[in-house]
């Protein structure tokens, strides 16, 4: 018998979100309180929720936040992955694989061209076509001493910032600059107050509220962070934990570090999810002090229309390549084109008949996509072919940005 045959794949109704939380709370081993409960029933109600059924009962789901996300030179509509749930009852039977050809078919309907995850496990969706296309990094900072720096930090005020009022203040800087990095989502009020802003911690509810600091009027920078106690001995420094740093300049960015590793009764300061050139990396002038503590992929990509996502970016070199693309789940993208990009202008992107110059996967040119990955890695590590010398290089020159894409908006 073919289990997977036994599985209906449809939209779940909203009748069924009890249901739906309720699977993901068995497979992650989660039993949140009731406030975190309520947000996230309100982020199911408001995604598209593809569950998989054995019969009536609620087996499988993977549900997509509708998310705007800023890839170079354009904003594309982009399904963020989340909840991805398997009942154990039924794991090895096809369910991921048929919510997920679900979800492609969704996208392709609609005109997405391509979707989003944080992978849980990374071994998992490779196999489906995503890439890592951002990558992070957690820094540590010992502010048992002045933070010592390179460079002279921007001498204006900064000030607290009441967090009821930070989404009306950070929201349209962060829209005005998040462009600047490929990979960043766009943010409501409401994802501002309701994930950025919210009082408590639900993974360690040790941690204060959120503290916003900011520097310059009109804005320049901030920077979102939350603090606590590291020990049960009076005189034991606390920590601070970095959520988010933004800085129109080196300078601004220096005095928001300067002024997280100076307040008073802590020794550390940890940033996760930092951008691999962030520049504090080279203005800190001692990198005893500053350290990487951890490197890892961020935000996975996937491409479900590569025509459509290639011709809506920009380029920052000219490209005349012809690539032989294989794609497992969904063939429409394989095939053998031309694609010709030049700075300032769409690119072009039809099939031919010739010799490639590269054949590569989705799933590595999916992770190319965003700038931060680049092909010539991937041949060299003998996922991709290159049958044109240079090839690889000329296309990866086009698709960098001046900044490498970063997100730290893990959903």
């Amino acid at each position: 018998m073919n289990d997977r045959a036994a599985i209906a794949f449809r939209e779940i109704p909203e009748s069924d979100l009890d249901r739906a939380q309720e699977l993901a709370y068995l497979v992650f081993h989660e039993k949140p309180e009731d406030e975190l409960r309520k947000r996230h029933r309100e982020l199911l109600a408001g995604c598209l929720r593809i569950g998989a059924y054995d019969a009536d009962t609620l087996v499988g789901m993977v549900a997509a936040l509708p998310f705007t996300m800023a890839v170079p030179g354009a904003e594309l509509p982009c399904p963020g992955l989340t909840f991805v749930s398997v009942a154990p009852t039924h794991r090895r039977r096809g369910v991921l694989s048929g919510m997920i050809g679900e979800l492609f078919e969704r996208c392709t309907a609609e005109g997405w061209p391509m979707a989003v995850l944080w992978a849980s496990e990374t071994a998992i969706y490779g196999r489906f076509g995503f890439g890592p296309g951002t990558y992070g990094t957690t820094v540590e900072i010992d502010s048992r001493q002045p933070l010592r720096l390179r460079i002279s930090p921007d001498e204006r005020p900064l000030r607290l910032v009441d967090r009821a009022h930070a989404p009306a203040l950070l929201g349209p800087y962060y829209d005005r600059t998040r462009a600047a990095r490929a990979g960043r989502p766009a943010r409501s009020e409401e994802w501002w107050a309701k994930e950025w802003m919210v009082e408590r911690d639900p993974d360690d509810e040790d941690f204060s509220p959120p503290r916003v600091v900011a520097l310059g009027d009109p804005l320049a920078g901030y920077a979102v962070y939350r603090t606590k106690d590291e020990g049960d001995r009076p005189g034991t420094p606390g920590l601070v934990r970095l959520d988010e740093l933004e800085a129109d300049t080196p300078a601004v960015a220096a005095a928001l570090w300067r002024y997280l590793a100076s307040l008073d009764l802590t020794g550390t300061v940890r940033a996760w999810g930092r951008p691999l050139d962030d520049p504090l990396l080279l203005f800190a002038a001692d990198r005893d002090q500053v350290r990487v503590t951890s490197t890892f992929p961020a935000l996975w990509v996937r491409l479900t229309d590569v025509g459509k996502a290639l011709r809506r970016r920009a380029w920052a070199a000219p490209a005349d390549v012809v690539l032989a693309v294989t794609d497992s789940a969904l063939p429409a993208n394989a095939g053998t084109y031309r694609l010709t990009a030049a700075p300032g202008a769409p690119a072009a992107y039809e099939g031919v008949d010739a010799a490639p110059d590269l054949t590569v996967d989705v799933r590595d040119l999916s992770a190319a996509y965003l700038g931060g990955s680049p092909l010539a890695a991937a041949v060299r590590a003998g996922l991709a072919v290159e049958h044109t010398a240079g090839a690889a290089d000329a296309l990866d020159a086009a698709l960098r940005t001046p900044l490498l894409p970063h997100t730290v908006e893990e959903f």
